[in-house]
């Protein structure tokens, strides 16, 4: 317990707290030994002349064995690979045919590498009937723990923002991911870990037929509509959004609106005078005043 009488050991204990709620929003949320290891007690690096080469010395250690050579670095992803992989994810998800369906498709599928260090396949959570589909970036700690998306902080942000137009969970919005596993440490899904996600997620949509698609955030935003753009560019713009099994069907487009994701705005508090124009517009979309 820190003195409160030493405001130096009370600073230090408070960078301590700092630096421990950083490392867990960081995704280092799990010890993975059973005893802490102080890297700074690591032995001292063998010195860079050869032991062989010193002259021997009376009672002294054997010479040290040789290093082994170092390991060969593993062979890049062969593009043809990951395409075979994207094929393979488009096969299983074009067999579903309803949403339980695509849920236990997505479960089985063994394509992505971000399943091997989840806990959880985060496949939807909210009203499957729902006019609203959102979709956003990728599961977080907590969300991989609950097996749910958009339960931590920003989901409850999220909660806050839609019963503000008047939307719940519970009766009016879908929620998903355009990956359905979490990535270590939180990071942003890679390309490779999108496009062998991204079939599934486009025959998500196909099956659930929403009114309305909000992305929340850049990289959901980028990923479905194509774009370059950042989501500040993106944002409070309508799009038409359509698969490319509903161009082939001559399907009608969705209304697509990129939004500011809920975590960004718990970071950047300023910009939620934006979300609620962009909210309203919602609102007034649904309304059929938009």
């Amino acid at each position: 317990m820190p003195d409160r009488k030493n405001p130096q050991s009370a600073r230090a204990a408070e960078a301590l707290r700092h630096a421990l709620a950083w490392q867990v929003e960081a995704g280092a949320d799990e010890a993975i030994g059973e005893r802490p290891v102080d890297r700074r007690d690591r032995a001292p690096e063998p010195a860079s002349e050869p032991i062989r080469d010193r002259p021997a010395q009376r009672g002294a250690d054997p010479p040290a064995r040789p290093a082994p050579p170092p390991a060969p670095a593993a062979a890049p992803v062969r593009l043809e690979s990951t395409g075979e992989t994207v094929a393979s994810a488009r096969e299983s998800a074009r067999s579903a045919g309803t949403l339980e369906e695509l849920r236990a498709a997505v479960a089985a599928f063994d394509g992505c590498a971000l399943k091997k260090t989840a806990m959880n396949t985060v496949f939807a959570d909210g009203a499957p009937g729902g006019r609203l589909m959102l979709i956003g970036e990728a599961p977080g700690a907590e969300e991989d723990r609950q097996g749910k998306p958009f339960v931590g902080a920003s989901g409850q942000l999220l909660d806050k923002m839609l019963a503000a137009i008047g939307i719940s969970r519970e009766n009016d919005a879908y929620i998903t991911n355009i990956v359905f596993w979490r990535p270590p440490g939180n990071r942003e899904p890679s390309a490779a870990e999108t496009a062998v996600c991204r079939p599934f997620l486009e025959r998500h949509i196909e099956l659930k037929k929403p009114e309305i698609l909000v992305f929340l955030g850049g990289p959901s935003a980028k990923t479905l509509l194509d774009r370059k753009e950042g989501i500040t560019r993106l944002r409070g713009r309508w799009f038409d959004f359509r698969t490319p099994d509903m161009i082939g069907a001559g399907a009608e487009p969705i209304p697509a609106l990129p939004l500011f994701h809920p975590a960004y705005l718990l970071r950047s508090p300023l910009n939620k005078r934006e979300a609620w124009r962009d909210l309203l517009a919602i609102r007034a979309r649904l309304d059929g005043s938009g």
